[in-house]
């Protein structure tokens, strides 16, 4: 193999570029006004809001007792759901957008607490719902708008406490969630990173900044000795957050048993209308097929950088690090729009309003939130944060959030508040399904040029495949033996946290990759283990999004089934939404041919630098 030409990256530039946010270009930042035009209309939203969830209290508790009030309360009930979604959101996306904004946050701590008086409040409702004769909420879902809800709330009222309780969990919200509000503090506020020194440079180091840039350094001494310094400063951390993520798993446990379940997998997977079975064999599949391909893509990289070993602080790692794929934000909105042009014209149209009506924050600025996120509260547009750093893979990256946006765009649109949500199990799909059409056009686009097609397709396997196969199965395996000791009784501490993560990456690794010193440590970083069972879903999601996509490739008809299924929301199960996009997940076919497909990316990539390097 050919000498890889070292590369240095500008860090003291990208650390300039991290500017305050009133320095920043408003059309860079999301419209929160597309919620509340002033500060004054928020307030007046509030406390219209609490006014409603009194008067609703004030007509409906202990009082309901006919079909037709049933059906009443539940137009009523979900207006208060939607205009409580657009107060939650305002408060949160400000915070996130600057996590040191005091006053931001001031707010968001003060309605967390009114809205969970709020909903202790509105607790009553499915409570005394449940309680009612079957005759009398069978009559009710003569009412189409009310079917759905109806019909889950029979299947789950056995799981429903009584009111009393169930008022009490609800008024304990904000202390319920106090694990992670303690995670977000120690990895926002307390969590300060010292400068990394190596190859005669001083480099800042952030959260951001090695998490974007530093872990896939080409040059091995910055990166490694950026590895180091992170993970020495994360250590300092572990028992704290180690105690925040005990207190998540410990309430989950305690919700789990008072709600009737045998295990806290049963509680969570309730939730999702997901099996064991479909679970577990998301997990058990990847973790046994798809760690031979990943670790000949370890190989590769090896031989690519020269490496005495690989670490596995090297996995990030670009297979070409020298081809300068910049890409400015006006070409990613191009390419994303021109690659999800088989999804149609009234979808496009959803794209392009994201472009410009500022439903994006991609500005670089001091102490925004890591990673990317879409947020859709029902009755308003979506909104979107990331960093666009003008790298290829922030195009990906906007692909993917503008998919969630897309999709729940078309849900809320077709279907009211209660049935617009689908599973988590499915709810990565239509991400995915945006990512890999913008992939598979760009990769088209490179025509004869394999060093492009070699990037791209690096791309697909190291970043978008990696991370949701790869990243995020490491986290469900991880994951699924932190609920296996909860549900036998077991209290977790960071050294039995740093133990079951080291286990997890020598299982999948194996002896290809060098586990270093702060490698355990790698649960630490993740904000999913506070979302119940999150992080398998989105290999499921990404399953289902490259089959679609591959049948969108072969025949662009099925875009238009594609998008009649994100119309459908949560009406139908995860499984009968995949089934109506075309995809059998209730065998393990799909997951296997989408295993099957990233080997075939990574022996492309084989075979393309053999080719370049002849």
């Amino acid at each position: 193999m050919k000498t890889v030409v070292q590369w240095k990256y500008d860090f003291r530039k990208w650390s300039e570029n991290m500017i305050e946010r009133s320095q920043v270009d408003v059309n860079q930042t999301w419209d929160l006004t597309h919620l509340f035009q002033t500060e004054e209309v928020f307030n007046e939203a509030l406390e219209d809001l609490e006014g409603k969830v009194d008067a609703f209290q004030k007509e409906y508790e202990g009082k309901i007792t006919t079909a037709s009030q049933v059906n009443a309360g539940l137009a009523t009930y979900r207006e208060l759901l939607e205009l409580r979604g657009k107060v939650s959101a305002y408060c949160n996306l400000a915070v996130s957008a600057n996590t040191k904004d005091k006053e931001a946050q001031t707010r968001a701590a003060q309605t967390r607490t009114v809205l969970a008086g709020l909903d202790a409040k509105l607790s009553f409702f499915e409570s005394e719902l449940s309680q009612l004769d079957d005759a009398v909420l069978e009559e009710a879902r003569a009412n189409k708008e009310d079917a759905l809800y109806i019909e889950r709330l029979l299947e789950d009222k056995k799981h429903l406490l009584s009111k009393d309780v169930e008022a009490t969990l609800a008024a304990l919200g904000n202390t319920l969630d106090a694990g992670y509000q303690a995670y977000n503090d120690i990895k926002f506020k307390d969590i300060h990173f010292p400068a990394v020194e190596a190859d005669g440079q001083v480099i800042p180091m952030t959260y951001n900044s090695f998490e974007g840039r530093m872990q896939s350094e080409p040059n091995t001494a910055i990166r490694r000795e950026a590895f180091k310094v992170f993970s020495d400063t994360l250590r300092k951390y572990q028992h704290s957050t180690a105690s925040a993520y005990n207190t998540q798993i410990q309430k989950e446990k305690t919700m789990a048993t008072l709600r009737g379940f045998d295990s806290v997998f049963d509680y969570l997977l309730d939730r999702q209308k997901v099996s064991r079975e479909l679970y577990d064999r998301q997990i058990d599949v990847i973790m046994e097929e798809l760690a031979p391909h990943m670790r000949k893509f370890a190989r590769l990289l090896k031989e690519i950088y020269q490496l005495d070993e690989v670490r596995y602080e090297d996995l990030k790692l670009e297979v070409d690090p020298t081809y300068a794929a910049k890409v400015t934000y006006d070409e990613a909105k191009q390419y994303i729009l021109e690659g999800l042009e088989p999804l149609g014209e009234d979808y496009l149209k959803i794209m392009k309003e994201a472009f410009d009506n500022r439903w994006i924050d991609y500005a670089e600025t001091i102490g925004k939130r890591t990673g990317a996120f879409c947020s859709s509260p029902y009755g308003a547009n979506s909104f979107i944060l990331m960093f666009f750093t003008e790298d290829m893979n922030d195009c990906m990256t906007l692909a993917h959030e503008l998919g969630h946006a897309g999709h729940f765009q078309l849900a809320y649109k077709n279907q009211n508040i209660l049935d617009g949500r689908p599973s988590m199990y499915f709810v990565e799909a239509p991400s995915t399904t945006n990512e890999l059409l913008v992939e598979f056009y760009l990769k088209n686009k490179a025509g004869d040029d394999l060093r492009m097609k070699r990037w791209i397709s690096s791309q697909m396997v190291a970043k978008t495949y990696y991370h949701n196969f790869v990243t995020h199965l490491l986290e469900a395996y991880f994951q699924r033996e932190v609920y296996r000791l909860v549900d036998a009784g077991k209290s977790l501490d960071a050294d039995t946290l740093n133990d079951l993560f080291r286990e997890t990456l020598a299982k999948f690794w194996g002896p290809e990759v060098v586990l270093t010193e702060g490698a355990e440590l790698t649960w630490m970083r993740q904000p999913h283990y506070y979302m119940g069972l999150y992080s398998y879903t989105y290999s499921a999601g990404l399953t289902i999004g490259t089959q679609v996509a591959k049948m969108i490739q072969k025949d662009s008809s099925v875009a238009n089934t594609w998008v009649e299924v994100l119309k459908m929301g949560g009406t139908k199960s995860a499984e009968e939404l995949a089934k109506a996009a075309g995809v059998d997940v209730s065998t393990d076919a799909p997951l296997k041919d989408t295993i099957a497909t990233i080997g075939g990316l990574i022996d492309e990539i084989v075979d393309i630098t053999k080719q370049l390097n002849a």
